[in-house]
């Protein structure tokens, strides 16, 4: 199994404001969300679902907004925005603080209980225990993320989360940090 970022940035707040990119995948990397076909990814029912889970957590989350984002057949991809604050009529008013784990798991259990609804036969969908985040400190690491995001259909076979793609990386640290603009 390759390498997995098992905990948060140790003594990071992430409910304090910022950008957020997020790597959710499906449990043992299953393609459950559709196809990439000529660099395009091909939605099917579950992914339509995750996709309407991912859209509605700002809903949920009164103190979340949502950037870029993509499905894959796996996973997931996307940057979130928290507010620790909002500007109302003169001054600003603290928003409820639900972090960044807490958006996550709800989106995890939200999407999970609507395919798992749609599915017939006893196969379970669910997903992968933990999520890959980085906290996004400046704009050249926002774009680049924004671009892989967009971009992430037409490089599947160099996916690091394709379990049968070519990715040159040997774990999720050195993947990403590339990408990020770590490297």
């Amino acid at each position: 199994m390759k390498e997995r970022k098992l905990t948060r940035l140790k003594g990071y707040n992430y409910s304090q404001s910022g950008y957020y990119f997020v790597t959710i995948c499906a449990k043992d990397r299953g393609e459950w969300f559709g196809n990439t076909k000529e660099g395009s990814m091909n939605v099917n029912t579950y992914g339509e679902v995750a996709n309407q889970c991912w859209h509605d957590l700002p809903k949920h989350y009164l103190n979340c907004s949502l950037d870029s984002f993509v499905i894959m057949p796996n996973h997931v991809h996307g940057i979130i925005v928290i507010y620790s604050e909002k500007i109302v009529g003169n001054g600003f008013k603290p928003f409820p603080t639900h972090d960044l784990s807490e958006i996550i798991r709800g989106f995890k259990t939200f999407s999970s209980r609507r395919i798992n609804e749609e599915m017939i036969g006893n196969n379970k969908f669910h997903w992968q225990k933990s999520f890959y985040d980085h906290v996004i400190r400046n704009d050249k690491s926002l774009d680049n993320l924004r671009r892989y995001i967009t971009n992430n259909p037409l490089k599947w076979e160099l996916d690091i989360e394709n379990t049968k793609g070519n990715s040159p990386h040997k774990n999720c640290v050195d993947y990403y940090g590339e990408i990020i603009g770590k490297k």
